[in-house]
């Protein structure tokens, strides 16, 4: 698997470039502000041919360029049902943003137990409700690779005091990433790649972050 990190925005947001060796089929997952050029001469550079364009959440830091992408590629868009109406009218969430973010129409809404192809790869929704109500992660159970968005972070998890949070969803979301093979590489939102194995909270994410948020 080709995985190309591509940290962009105010909040360095990490957009993602995922791709098939074997046949260079690709997906674009969370295009942050301003990743725009980066993405696209990564993938002319390396011959690639984009197939989809997955977004984990709706929080504009993760959306700002999706428009753009899928123009530029003619992708289609996959997004939770549940996060669908902030793609469609950015700022509809009601959370803070200074740029302009054009609307996107998606072309698939996505729920639990989906997959998506990506040449030879296939990529499992798993929905994670608790930082948005729509939130999923991507995960590649051949290559052992979960993209998990603001779910889960290295040592932590996404913010759960936005008005689009749901606290209380958010723990069994997090009991559910703790399933997965401890082997498993993990991709976030925002920050330095981890494994599930290394995140030995999980499963006690309730007991350890309630009380912050």
């Amino acid at each position: 698997m080709i995985i190309k990190t591509f940290p962009s925005g105010p909040f360095s947001t990490n957009a993602y470039v995922v791709a098939c060796p074997h046949t260079l089929a690709a997906a674009i997952i969370d295009p942050a502000p301003n990743s725009l050029e980066a993405i696209t001469s990564f993938i002319t550079r390396e011959k690639l041919k984009p197939v989809a364009l997955l977004i984990t959440h709706s929080h504009w830091d993760h959306i700002a360029d999706a428009a753009a992408i899928a123009a530029r590629y003619q992708l289609p868009v996959f997004i939770h049902k549940l996060d669908k109406e902030n793609l469609e009218s950015p700022g509809s969430d009601g959370l803070p943003c200074w740029i302009t973010i054009p609307p996107l129409t998606p072309t698939n809404l996505i729920r639990e137990g989906d997959t998506i192809p990506v040449g030879n790869l296939t990529f499992t929704v798993i929905h994670t409700p608790g930082h948005t109500p729509g939130g999923v992660c991507f995960y590649c159970p051949e290559e052992k690779v979960l993209f998990s968005g603001d779910t889960l972070f290295k040592g932590t998890i996404g913010n759960l005091s936005f008005s689009t949070a749901r606290p209380e969803l958010m723990w069994p979301s997090l009991t559910k990433l703790s399933l997965l093979p401890p082997e498993t590489r993990v991709f976030p939102g925002h920050g330095d790649p981890t494994t599930i194995g290394h995140e030995k909270w999980l499963a006690r994410a309730e007991e350890i972050f309630d009380n912050d948020f």
